[in-house]
């Protein structure tokens, strides 16, 4: 980077440009010159190395989205997921996956003799499909008697419902489900019919589907958009298509390792689109640090540098860019890390990708792109756009210092309004809500989302998200003592009374119009067998062959993830206490809203520790780095700042629907809950990246120079427009994810392009060269470091 010509010189300690580390120590310095002259001497080998793994890693990539799992939400030893693992088994129309079939006939209602059949052969068509491996079914077509099959149809009569069991395990049916799906609406659209699959795992592995086409969109968006950024940037086709080339590489390598991993423990849907989304942006800016490093280095060889001179400017620019962004990208990889504290594979995953895609592109940025340049040579300037400006006649630096002496000048009046105008943007984060995702992430028009809305209208809001409450007793239900069965009668009671409860779906009912005195005695075999078949269908649905366990459905008045529903989820947890505290009984609750409402105390209860431990890891990254107390305190004061104005234009976005039409989401008054958290950790990582290329040019020449207000000008001045040009970069890459990925995926993206922009401009233009100016020399004060006086030369200092 050019930089300011100044009245006070500044020492030569690498050249001052962007990117570059504050100091050169000699092992650094050995390893720059060994690693320049290993990948000139083996150039040839390593770029075939490099295609290999493109090719190996490409392949294993196209088969991440098979092996993904939409699950990850269950907290381990939750009620949530202890509820949800008993049902599997015992049950009809459960299993290892409980789907709810939903056909409605647009020609025919309830009634008309082909109604049925129509019904009925949709229903066996999907009961019989292999795929779905069925092994139970209840509802409307294994019903006979019209009272029983009545609950089962929908209020407008043209819809019935079936619950189904499959064999098939969590993962597999996220899998199969879209296909399966796609066939159904292909078969029996044209005939009047609309089929859905609704479930946990339909809903996931449309998500999955749909994250897989998302991404290819947001690829084909994003890598137009890079590419433009990158020409207009090094202003040649050859640097730009360097620097692509690595953000590829480090997303290729890494949904490559990811494949192999999931094929070995659970990983979330949501890793494939954010790994790619952080590695285009992180992957590409370090490429940009380390190739304009390299063209200055290599202009100042001369006008025609010979094999020897490449290798010298390499050398140089792995000691000063290379360097920084290894450093850049073990304090990203550290405050990442922190996430591994939250107990929930989906967050887990999440970190998981991150650190991995991350750690790619720093072994991309200082290994592989090396032997790229090394056969590229003066040819990185191949292609060359516009013509470079004759030297001293770029006035971009002076431009840049100018803002910043403006804004010392005044630095009271420019602190205030930029805090106040971030504070107005942060309001709207006091009212941030998180819950799990529901079937709101997918699009309308789909068929899962079909499925959901058409079960909502037509069987109660609440009804395709019920809350189950799971009895388990240590003898069948018959062998209780009288006592014991009364306390199980009066919890079915006092569930159907509370607040905001349409019904309570259970056999207690039909039951009771058996035996009012005893009904859990009709359940004792041979008295079982005299049961009326369409009851010994809803027994079973209900209660296990061995009697063992009872299954009551509360259906609330509102969606799984409304305030009312887990204020509900609340008195039901709470109502069922008593007999979860008696000996022979256990009481699980589960279901959708149980799940969320687990999974967000995790996550808040982790927010703590981890945002804690985050701050801890890049304080003393700073303290290190600026050899100042105060300094990463007012970073890390900043950060934050901007981090409450992020959460809180979410929240205007998301929450309360602006743009959503634009954006083509539905708003369900939530973010999903793993967001704020990912967030933060990801955000105060690339913002403390920006701080260490802005301030460490700074404190090198106030090392030098003892000049407070012109070392912050000059610093501004050479680190600026590439930090400008980086933010970008950033942004048009998480901006194209926020338009063509899932909603989880449409968040992160607006947050983090919302957040990289307000920090290259209002934090890094207006807050830091005020907050720096207001400091003065407490800038740089650490207890035992002696005070400097303006003029003081200490070369070696900044050398060390």
């Amino acid at each position: 980077m050019t930089q300011e010509t100044s009245r006070t010189p500044v020492a030569p300690s690498g050249g001052g440009a962007a990117g570059e580390a504050p100091g050169d120590s000699g092992r650094v310095a050995r390893m720059a010159a060994g690693t320049a002259r290993f990948t000139r001497r083996r150039r040839r080998p390593l770029a075939a190395l490099w295609v290999l793994l493109i090719l190996v890693a490409g392949y294993g990539a196209t088969q991440l989205a098979d092996v993904l799992s939409g699950g990850g939400w269950y907290v381990t030893g939750s009620d949530s997921q202890a509820a949800a693992e008993r049902v599997t088994h015992g049950f009809e129309g459960r299993g290892a996956t409980s789907l709810t079939l939903v056909v409605e006939d647009t020609r025919h209602e309830r009634g008309d003799p082909a109604f049925d059949d129509r019904v009925r052969g949709a229903v066996e068509h999907v009961t019989r499909d292999p795929g779905l491996k069925i092994t139970s079914d209840y509802g409307y077509t294994s019903l006979t008697g019209d009272r029983a099959r009545r609950s089962f149809v929908g209020e407008d009569g043209h819809t019935v419902l079936v619950r189904l069991g499959s064999s098939l395990d969590d993962g597999t049916a996220r899998r199969v489900l879209p296909g399966i799906q796609e066939d159904l609406s292909d078969v029996y659209e044209p005939r009047g019919l609309r089929v859905s699959l609704v479930s946990q795992a339909a809903l996931w592995g449309e998500v999955n589907h749909l994250s897989e086409r998302g991404l290819l969109r947001a690829e084909l968006i994003t890598l137009p958009l890079i590419a433009l950024v990158l020409l207009l940037l090094f202003r040649s086709v050859a640097a730009a298509l360097a620097s692509l080339l690595v953000g590829i590489t480090s997303v290729v390598l890494t949904l490559g390792l990811l494949a192999v991993v999931a094929r070995h423990t659970e990983l979330s849907v949501f890793v494939q689109n954010a790994a790619t989304m952080l590695g285009l942006g992180v992957g590409v800016d370090y490429s940009l640090f380390v190739i304009m490093r390299f063209k200055d280095e290599l202009r100042a060889e001369g006008p025609d540098p010979a094999a020897d001179a490449v290798e010298r400017a390499i050398a140089r620019t792995l000691r000063t860019s290379g360097e920084t962004v290894v450093a850049s990208g073990v304090t990203i990889v550290a405050a990442m890390s922190t996430l591994f504290l939250v107990d929930l594979n989906v967050i887990w995953s999440m970190a998981l990708g991150a650190v991995v895609v991350v750690a790619f592109s720093i072994v991309t940025s200082v290994l592989l792109l090396p032997v790229l340049l090394q056969r590229l040579g003066p040819r990185i300037e191949w292609g060359r756009i516009g013509r470079r400006a004759p030297a001293g006649k770029d006035d971009r630096p002076s431009r840049w210092a100018s803002v910043s002496r403006s804004v010392m000048r005044r630095p009271v009046a420019f602190l205030l309004v930029s805090l106040v105008g971030m504070g107005i943007l942060a309001a709207p984060s006091l009212r941030l809500e998180t819950f799990t995702p529901d079937a709101g992430v997918v699009p309308t028009g789909t068929a899962v989302r079909e499925g959901y809305d058409t079960a909502k209208n037509q069987f109660g809001v609440g009804s395709a998200a019920p809350v189950q409450v799971v009895v388990e007793s240590d003898a069948p239900l018959w062998e209780r003592p009288a006592a014991d069965s009364a306390r199980l009668l009066d919890l079915h009671d006092d569930l159907a009374g509370l607040p905001g409860v349409v019904r309570v779906d259970s056999v207690v009912t039909p039951l009771r119009q058996v035996d009012a005195a005893r009904p859990f005695a009709a359940l004792a075999p041979p008295a079982a067998e005299r049961l009326p078949a369409d009851l010994r269908s809803a027994v079973r649905h209900f209660v296990p062959a061995d009697g063992r366990a009872l299954v009551i459905e509360v259906v609330g008045d509102d969606t799984a993830s409304s305030a009312s529903v887990r204020e509900l989820l609340e008195s039901v947890r709470t109502t069922s206490a008593p007999l979860a505290g008696t000996d022979g009984w256990q009481v699980w609750t589960g279901g959708e809203t149980a799940e969320g409402v687990d999974a967000n105390k995790v996550i808040s209860d982790s927010m703590l520790p981890v945002v804690a431990t985050m701050l801890a890891v890049i304080y003393l990254l700073l303290l290190v780095t600026f050899r100042s107390v105060f300094l990463p305190l007012s970073a890390i004061l900043m950060n934050l700042v901007s981090m409450a104005a992020t959460y809180g234009i979410l929240v205007l976005v998301f929450q309360d629907g602006w743009g959503s039409g634009l954006l083509g989401f539905d708003s369900n008054g939530n973010l999903t809950n793993f967001v704020p958290v990912l967030l933060v950790t990801l955000l105060f990582s690339l913002s403390t990246d920006y701080e260490v290329f802005l301030l460490s040019r700074v404190r090198e020449d106030y090392l030098v120079t003892g000049d407070e207000t012109g070392s912050v000008a000059r610093g501004m001045a050479a680190t600026a427009p590439l930090i400008s040009g980086a933010a970008v970069l950033m942004v048009a890459v998480f901006t194209a994810f926020a338009f063509a990925g899932v909603l989880p995926i449409q968040q992160i993206g607006i947050g983090m392009a919302v957040a990289i922009a307000l920090d290259a401009t209002v934090v890094r233009l207006l807050v830091v060269p005020a907050t720096m100016r207001l400091m003065a020399r407490w800038n740089w004060w650490l207890p035992g470091q002696r005070a400097r006086t303006a003029g003081t030369r200490d070369v070696e200092e900044v050398k060390r």
